[in-house]
């Protein structure tokens, strides 16, 4: 990284030593602030690597309490920030009590640009160190089906039907109300494709007006039409290698689904205003929110291009019929927004537990999402209520009739609804079910479940 990248913050409120300061890192990107507000003002707005703060700030320079809660309130809001504090000549144990309190090093006065500047220099170098590391491990962490929460019997069929399909060069069409997940599932598509280092380009096909859609996906030539002052290329061009994400395409014009059907035909397009053909090797994976069977009925869609859309068509199951996952993928995305928002909350509430139980969401994982990111922002405890979540209990729907498939459908429920509770542990799950381990290992094999999913660390 060059050091006029690298961001420094210098906290000092004696103007002589700041204008020093600045002159010895004049090579780096940096801001200054003299006390406690404008030091946090700057590190909102620039986001700074490194921040060299003097530990004597007004209103009271000459003790260490206002330099002691700029740093406690630095790495409150960026904990990954290295703070390099500056103190007077001896004062050795306020320095370490900073040091103790989450700063990386400190720095005695009088000052000595070159050892001060070897120092922040050492601090950028660790720092950067540090980042590459979280990046890979992330990466190391991260699943195919990463941000995918299957725990009831519907989604681990679609998880399952996913690995299957994804290595095979086909295209897919994805069935599922919005919300529920369409273009998270294409993604894994792609990644558990041997695709999955090119591009995966996805479009939205009810997002975009009609007169353009055709130059979004196929691209067009200079001067194919007014506006048109250089030659673009498409979507379909960019995701060549790689996999294209058409999501609702049951709003794609029907003009425009001849031309699409001829490019899933012969794997050829033409940009708009151009004549010669385009050779483009893309996967092909669709979502819609609607029926295409009615579509085609009345005349808004094409039954070709739906068969050649649809050689695997895979159907997500609306979050109201993932009953045993609903508190999984709660407690999931609890977990994410607390982190984002940098809140200590310990969990949900019975009543919440109870309303995200029974609440119809009607707006399925999406809803859900919203209503957890809302309430973390919201909530005043240490545990999120029903009222924080703002939800009702709805009406519970009718289920099949069909003695055998009640029982093992109540039996399986039951098992997974007690994992989910018990977070994983077996003992705690068999007593809650009135039956004992070896039984419950024997359920667990009979419906092909496993405890660790339900777990603390798998849900994190």
């Amino acid at each position: 990284m060059r050091e006029s990248s690298r961001k420094l913050l210098i906290v000092e409120d004696d103007p002589g030593l700041l204008s020093q300061l600045k002159w010895c890192f004049e090579d780096y990107d940096v801001a200054t602030a003299a006390d406690r507000d404008a030091a946090i003002a700057e590190l909102r707005r620039h986001e700074p690597t490194v921040v060299l703060q003097d530990l004597g700030l007004p209103p009271e320079p000459e003790g260490v309490e206002e330099g002691l809660a700029t740093l406690a309130e630095t790495l409150k809001i960026a904990p990954h920030t290295k703070v390099i504090v500056v103190t007077g000549n001896g004062d050795q144990e306020n320095a370490l009590t900073a040091v103790g309190q989450g700063a990386y090093d400190f720095y005695e006065k009088p000052v000595d640009t070159d050892t001060l500047k070897l120092l922040v220099d050492r601090a950028f170098n660790i720092s950067e160190l540090e980042s590459e590391n979280r990046r890979l491990q992330s990466q190391v962490n991260e699943s195919p089906l990463d941000g995918i929460v299957a725990a009831s019997e519907g989604m681990l069929a679609v998880c399952r039907m996913i690995e299957k399909v994804a290595p095979n060069d086909v295209s897919t069409l994805l069935l599922g109300e919005s919300g529920t997940g369409k273009e998270l599932l294409a993604r894994a598509l792609h990644r558990l494709s041997p695709r999955a280092d090119g591009n995966c380009v996805a479009i939205n096909c009810a997002a975009i007006p009609e007169s353009l859609l055709e130059s979004e996906l196929f691209g067009h030539e200079k001067g194919a039409f007014t506006g048109a002052h250089k030659q673009t290329i498409g979507k379909i061009e960019v995701a060549d290698g790689g996999t294209l994400f058409l999501d609702e395409i049951s709003d794609m014009p029907l003009p425009l689904q001849a031309k699409m059907l001829r490019f899933l035909q012969e794997r050829v397009i033409e940009r708009v205003g151009g004549r010669q053909e385009i050779p483009v090797d893309v996967r092909v994976v669709c979502a819609t929110n609607q029926n295409p069977e009615d579509l085609i009925k009345d005349g808004l869609f094409r039954e070709d291009l739906y068969y050649r859309i649809a050689e695997i068509t895979i159907n997500i199951p609306p979050f109201r019929e993932r009953e045993e996952g609903r508190l999984i993928l709660a407690r999931t995305l609890l977990q994410k927004y607390c982190k984002k928002q940098k809140r200590a909350i310990n969990g949900f509430s019975e009543d919440a537990v109870q309303a995200i139980e029974a609440y119809s969401w009607p707006g399925n994982v999406r809803e859900l999402e919203n209503k957890i990111k809302s309430a973390v922002i919201m909530a005043d405890g240490k545990l999120v209520t029903a009222a924080d979540l703002g939800v009702t209990p709805g009406e519970q729907q009718p289920e099949s009739m069909n003695l055998r498939e009640v029982r093992q459908r109540a039996e399986s429920k039951a098992i997974r609804v007690a994992l989910t509770k018990c977070y994983g542990n077996i003992s705690k799950a068999a007593e809650m079910l009135g039956v004992t381990r070896p039984t419950l290992y024997d359920l667990l094999n009979k419906y092909g479940l496993s405890a660790e999913g339900y777990s603390k660390k798998a849900a994190s």
